[in-house]
């Protein structure tokens, strides 16, 4: 199971150099992936007194597509990862644009992790439908995948028209895989019908199991090899003592997970040498890269 990081884009700070000591030297600890959250904006709570958001306009988050090009120009192997973007506030053609530079940039290293999201406030500045975001994320994943696929797409659909047009330079493998985040029932329908993975953030138990088992039966259903979806984890080290690490891992396997980050977030770490303290006992502990 390859094991990967979460980029801590809350607590890492602006300072570039701290940004590229992180990257670097966790291709470096033999970490395999990064992942990186995604939000535009951050709701202010002045004016809402009740908002119970995990994030507000004080939460930094670095831009993902941006952060992810200078990414690609630092490391050399490791695996770059949106965890997830929110796809629906953001226009596709440009997203398809977008992760095709990264791949290419990167030499074919992007992973698109996409989500549908939480926020209303944040799609109602993005100018963005929030009541049809699960429905329109669908045929934005065919859109993506046409436009990475042909140099020029000739499409008409219910939310886009594409007349003849194409981006250029196509992703080296003339695909980008398409994970997908979320824990709804019919989530776990949509990747089964068109997800390559689904990226989780949760707790490897019983429940997750069940949820991981209908995955692989709407797979089937949908006349797919349910083999061929992966599953993404997360150990939280905020929340699972240093002890658990490894049965967490073991779980994770049992599950089916391909491949896990390990997130340092919510620790109580400052800037970037701190994490990648923790990161480099991690290493240890878990013989990442052996």
């Amino acid at each position: 199971m390859q094991i990967g990081v979460t980029f801590p884009q809350t607590e890492i700070g602006a300072n570039p150099a701290d940004i590229r000591a992180y990257a670097e030297t966790v291709e470096a600890l033999g970490y395999r992936s990064i992942l990186a959250y995604d939000h535009v904006l951050g709701a202010s709570t002045a004016t809402r007194p009740d908002w119970s958001g995990p994030y507000t306009s004080e939460t930094a988050f670095h831009e993902i597509f941006v952060l992810f090009g200078y990414l690609a120009a630092i490391t050399r192997q490791v695996e770059l990862v949106t965890g997830v973007v929110i796809l629906p506030q953001r226009q596709t053609a440009l997203v398809a644009k977008q992760a095709a530079e990264i791949d290419v940039l990167s030499g074919g290293r992007l992973r698109l992790g996409i989500g549908v999201g939480w926020n209303a406030v944040e799609y109602e500045a993005l100018d963005a439908n929030f009541r049809d975001r699960g429905a329109r994320s669908e045929e934005q994943i065919a859109v993506m995948r046409a436009l990475w696929a042909e140099p020029v797409v000739d499409l008409r659909g219910r939310w886009h028209t594409i007349d003849h047009a194409g981006i250029n330079p196509l992703p080296p493998r003339r695909t980008i895989p398409v994970w997908i985040g979320g824990y709804a029932e019919e989530t776990l329908r949509r990747i089964g019908r068109i997800g390559d993975g689904w990226i989780i953030f949760r707790t490897p138990d019983a429940a997750l199991a069940q949820q991981c088992d209908r995955l692989r039966g709407y797979a089937a259903a949908a006349g797919r090899d349910p083999a061929s979806i992966g599953i993404e984890g997360q150990i939280s080290l905020a929340r699972v003592p240093e002890a658990q690490w490894v049965e967490q891992c073991e779980r994770w396997h049992q599950i089916g997970a391909a491949s896990l980050t390990l997130n340092t977030m919510g620790m109580g770490l400052r800037g970037a040498a701190q994490h990648l303290e923790v990161l480099r006992h991690a290493a240890a502990v878990l013989a990442v890269g052996r």
